[in-house]
């Protein structure tokens, strides 16, 4: 992968300038990793919004079915969802006006990355953001 969809500059501006993260696949199971990265980013003073087909209320924020379902302005659209269904989030991440997009650990689909990057999106792909936390707290 090419470090173009891990520039410091990016990862370092998401994780300290931004207010809000969608979690797209972020689901009540605290067993799953987007619940962590969600606890850890909400105990940052992010304010974090769930985005899954059930809608569910997560860490007190309530969920969305869907990203053009959320209101007001999202930062980071963050895609806890399987590579193979990467492309559909990053496209609704740019259809909702989203600023950036982060594909974590695992999660690559460079192509709907480039799409994301074309459109005006800061992109961070296969990272984790408690590990890029940990790396510039």
């Amino acid at each position: 992968m090419e470090n173009r969809f891990a520039a410091e500059d990016v990862i370092k501006r998401l994780l300290h300038e931004s207010r809000t993260w969608a979690f797209v696949g972020l689901s009540d199971n605290p067993e799953r990793t987007a619940y962590d990265q969600a606890r850890l980013l909400q105990s940052r003073g992010k304010r974090i919004v769930p985005v899954h087909p059930d809608a569910e209320s997560v860490l007190g924020e309530p969920g969305y079915a869907s990203l053009a379902e959320v209101p007001g302005t999202v930062d980071v659209v963050g895609i806890y969802r399987r590579s193979e269904f990467a492309a559909e989030a990053v496209d609704e991440a740019i259809a909702a006006g989203a600023g950036a997009v982060w594909l974590p650990l695992g999660v690559i689909d460079e192509a709907a990355a480039q799409r994301a990057l074309d459109a005006g999106l800061s992109v961070v792909m296969d990272r984790c953001p408690g590990v890029e936390w940990a790396l510039r707290a």
